[in-house]
This record gives structure tokens, sequence and C-alpha cells, in this order.
């Protein structure tokens, strides 16, 4: 039985931290009293290059405990054998291969589904599990411990018998006290709004510890943007109390972006300047706060300006408020105006709710009475879905938005009063092929659904922001739908190219219009110390209509960050 003793050295989870040697002259080979097959021999994958006599003998014992993982429980090193005066052999006896281990265990230390979830066979008394998997099973028994506040808790196999050709051993726990967070420590960041600790990360006092869910909770800080985090989150143990230190750093996170296109005037065939700025302003007050300021200029009388401001976790509870004033303007032909209050509770980390008030007004600017323009006002219900997953990469830093909106409400004018709903979603993901090569792709999608349209009311799209190609808010629709996809490819860490393949679809009932629309082409970005450097060139085109060159914009956008 002496070489189950190796058996309980194997299984032991806290053993095995090999130390590689550096290469020298001495070869190490392996032989049995069987024939080794090739996929066991990759499956030992040993180090057969060393400097010397002790180094070799280091290895052949722990290529002995890698064959007894593979069954071979009864394995034992012989000898090692000179060759020549650089090879040397060593001979193993592998015995008979066992292919399974009954391990007997304590139901009242374990869930019933943990061990339903790692065992090949259960009961309440004993599991079956092939030999192979022996540590990887008492890895994830002991990490379910730990998630239950046993942060101590020990787990190794003893009493092990052969019957017969059968194995069987027997688990022991040793437990420490169960341990809940009971302070938490900001280290490196005195003014950080603790809310988001709470609240974004889930991090909250009271509940029970669990070393691995607090390193998640800490990378979703490092999502936030306005912060780094140092390192890992470490625990301080006293007899009676558990405090887990964050450690992190104030990050600038204000971002600049600012857009420049360029196209040809059909009439004129002169050369048109589009332009478009971005202001965000993110935590400058150490509250979490945002501040959105917007203005797009599209070369042909339309102007376009926004302002919102976000405030998270009012009173320190999950409930935020973010304001928001639109204001549109088409050349002297009308103008319209929209402000919206949101309520934004945090479900969960990633995903907030949302319902609000959204008030909407148009004034017909011009003298005499058109058709089709009238002023009007109209209020809304909203209710809402937003869930956002950052990764890591200052070219592409959000891998996944999804964005829904619902509204319920009622348009006025000076001679009728009519019901209405919206729909309106925003959807994009990145998908890594490897580390140079992704797609992205976007799906916005508005709806307006009611008995009589207005022109003022309509959606308004088309440009770098929705379909490329097409003049900023050139195109108006009652329904649309685009679908935005590039092929990016990294160059290095600092630039990279991409195409533009855009599709969509619109309807506009008012003149009661349906198109089908694409644009392609190629773009680049750049990281340069100002920011974000970002050429487009995009063809757009409507579906059966020849292609034009004079079809093709040029945008430019620089996104700085300070």
């Amino acid at each position: 039985m002496k070489h189950l003793f190796y058996i309980f050295i194997y299984l032991n989870i806290y053993t095995a931290f090999n130390n590689k040697l550096p290469a020298q002259d001495l070869k190490l080979t392996i032989s049995s009293e069987i024939s080794i097959s090739a996929t066991l021999l990759d499956s030992i994958n040993f180090d057969n290059t060393h400097k010397n006599l002790k180094s070799i003998s280091e290895e052949a014992i722990k290529i002995s405990l890698k064959i007894q993982q593979f069954g071979f429980i009864e394995c034992k090193l012989e000898t090692i054998q000179k060759i020549n005066d650089s090879v040397f052999n060593a001979h193993f006896f592998f015995g008979n291969k066992i292919e399974m281990i009954k391990i007997f265990y304590d139901a009242s230390l374990f869930k019933k589904q943990d061990i339903k979830n790692i065992s090949y066979f259960n009961n309440e008394k004993y599991f079956i599990q092939p030999i192979s998997e022996v540590e990887k099973t008492l890895n994830s028994l002991n990490t379910n411990q730990t998630k239950n506040g046993n942060a101590f808790a020990r787990l190794r196999l003893t009493n092990f018998k052969n019957k017969d050709g059968e194995i069987s051993a027997t688990l022991e726990t040793e437990r420490g006290p169960i341990r809940t967070i009971d302070s938490i420590a900001i280290k490196g960041y005195d003014k950080f709004p603790k809310s988001f600790l709470k609240y974004y990360a889930g991090v909250k006092k009271g509940k029970v510890f669990d070393q691995k869910k607090i390193t998640e909770q800490n990378n979703t800080l490092s999502s936030l943007g306005f912060i780094n985090t140092l390192k890992t989150p470490e625990a301080l143990f006293r007899k009676d109390s558990t405090v887990v230190y964050f450690y992190l750093e104030k990050r600038n996170y204000n971002n600049f972006d600012g857009i420049l296109g360029f196209s040809t005037n059909e009439e004129t065939n002169k050369l048109e300047l589009n332009g478009y700025l971005n202001l965000e302003l993110n935590n400058n007050l150490n509250y979490g706060e945002q501040l959105l300021f917007n203005y797009k200029a599209d070369g042909n009388d339309q102007r376009n300006f926004r302002i919102k401001t976000t405030l998270p976790y009012i009173a320190k509870t999950p409930l935020g408020i973010s304001l928001e004033l639109k204001i549109f303007r088409r050349d002297t032909t009308f103008s319209n105006t929209s402000q919206s209050v949101n309520v934004t509770y945090q479900l969960k980390p990633r995903t907030n709710l949302t319902i609000g008030y959204l008030g909407k007004s148009s004034s017909n600017l011009l003298d005499e009475t058109l058709t089709n323009i009238e002023n009007y006002k109209s209020k809304f219900v909203t209710l809402g879905l937003n869930y956002v997953k950052i990764q890591k990469s200052i070219l592409f830093p959000v891998k996944t938005n999804i964005l829904l909106n619902l509204g319920q409400g009622r348009k006025t004018t000076e001679t009728n009063t009519e019901n209405q709903s919206i729909i309106e979603n925003d959807i994009s993901h990145i998908l890594p092929l490897n580390d140079k090569n992704s797609i992205f792709i976007r799906n916005n999608t508005n709806v307006l659904f009611s008995e009589t349209y207005l022109t003022n009311e309509l959606f308004r799209f088309g440009g770098i922001q929705s379909i490329r190609g097409f003049t900023e808010n050139s195109i108006d629709a009652t329904f649309f739908s685009v679908i935005n996809t590039e092929y990016r490819y990294l160059l290095n860490s600092s630039s990279y190219i991409h195409s533009i393949i855009d599709l969509a679809y619109f309807e506009n009932n008012v003149i009661e219009q349906k198109e089908k629309l694409f644009s392609f082409g190629l773009g680049i970005g750049v990281l340069t110390k100002a920011g974000i450097l970002s050429l487009n060139i995009a063809n757009g085109n409507i579906d059966n209509q020849d292609f034009k060159f004079s079809n093709t914009k040029i945008h430019v956008s620089l996104t700085s960050r300070f």
C-alpha cells in the first residue's frame, strides 16, 4: 500500500508547484514494462533537458505523479540508468490502470447539487469520479466552500483502500469560521463615490466573503472608465471581522469628439463641409456624474443641439436621474424641442432600468401653412433598458451595448389629438475572431405608430452615426432600421483598418415612400497623442440606383480624452 501514499500526495490540492529548470546538456528519456502510447507520452509532457543528475531525479518523481493521474496508481520509479554521457533513461513500473475512484463524504458539509454537478455517480454516502478528474473535482468543491464563506476551507483525501482493484478514499474537510464582509476600505482614491461599489459592483457589507467574486467585482469597477484598479483586492482577517481593501486611483475620463465631413453638392459641384462636436464630462465632481453636450451642423441649414446630465445613486440609493434637452432646426421650415426626465434603477452591475417622461413641441417657421408641417405638442411615458459591457481596449472600449426604449403618449395639434407609440433600439456587439481580427455589428431601429404623421415629427437619420455614405440627418422616416458592419484588423496596438458595409430600410408614411439603402467603404483608426483619429470613406446608394462617385462621403473624426 505504500504506493497509495503517492496518490495522497498527488490528490492533495495544495501540492504541485513545479519549477522549470533551464535547459542544459543532459537528456532524459522514459520507459516502462508496458508500451507507452504516443498519446500518453504527450499528456505527461515532461522536461527532457536538464543541467545535472539531481534535476533529472526530481523530474522523474514528477513524472511518476503525473502517470498516477492517468490511473496508473501503482506507478513507481524503478531505476535511472545512464545510457551514455548525455542521455539518462528513467524506467517506471506502471502496474494496472484504474479508471475510477469511490470517494466517501459527509453529506451535511456539501450541497447535494454541488456533488451532482461534479460527479460521475453519486448518492448520500459517496460519489465516483475518474482518477484523472480528482484534482479538478477537489478544486471545484473547495471553490464552492469558499463561496459559502469558508475562506480557510481545506479538502484532502485520506483512508485510501484498494479492494479487489477498486480504489476508495474518504474526503476530509477542515472548515474555519464563516466569513462575511464586515468593513470595506478604499486605498488610493479617498473621494471615490462609494455608491458605485455597492450598487454598480455589488460589494456590500454583510455579504458572504468570496475572494473569487470580489476579484470579479473589482474587474467590474475597472469598467467604469473614470478609475483604474491598481491591484487585486486584499482581505484582512481579524478574529471576529473581515476587512476588504480595494486599491483604486482616479482617471481622467472626459471626451471630446469632433467630425468633419466632405461631400460634393450635386447642383453646384462644390465641396461642402459638415460638422459634429461632442463633449462628454465624467466624474469631475467625484460623484460619478456625467454631462453631455452635442452639436451638429450638416451643411444644409440643419442644426441639432443636445445637452444631457446624469446623476447616479441619489442619496446613496440605487436610483439615479437624468435630464435631457434637444433642439433641432431645419433651415426656415420648422424647429423642434424635446425635454426628457428619466429615473434610473441599477438592476445589475451592467444593467439599468429607466422610467421617465418625454415632452416634444414643434413650431412651423414658415409664414404660409404647409400640408405636412404643423405646430404640435406630444407627451410620452417611457420605459427603457440599458445593458453595457466594457472591455479593456483603448480603441474599442465597449464590447456590447443594448439600449431599448418604449414610449406611449399623445400628440396634440391645433385640430386633432391622437395616441402615439414609440419603439427604439440600439444594439451593438464586437465579435472577436482572434487577437487581431474582429467583427463589429450594430442595429439601430426606430418606429413611430400614429394615425397621422407630420414631416416635423419624423425620425431623422443618415451620416456617420447611422448609415455612412449619406448626409447627416438627411432622411426622414416613420420607421427605419440600420445595420452597420465592420471587419476590423489591428495593425498594432494603436491602429486598425476596417471595412464598411451598411444596410438600411426605411418608410416615410407622409409621402408613402419605402426605400432600401446600402453603403460600402473603408476606414482607418489611429491612436495619437491627441486621441483616436478616424477616417472613413463610404459611398451610399439607394437600391436599384446606379453607382455615383459623387455620393462618396469622407468623414474625419478625432476623439480626445482629457
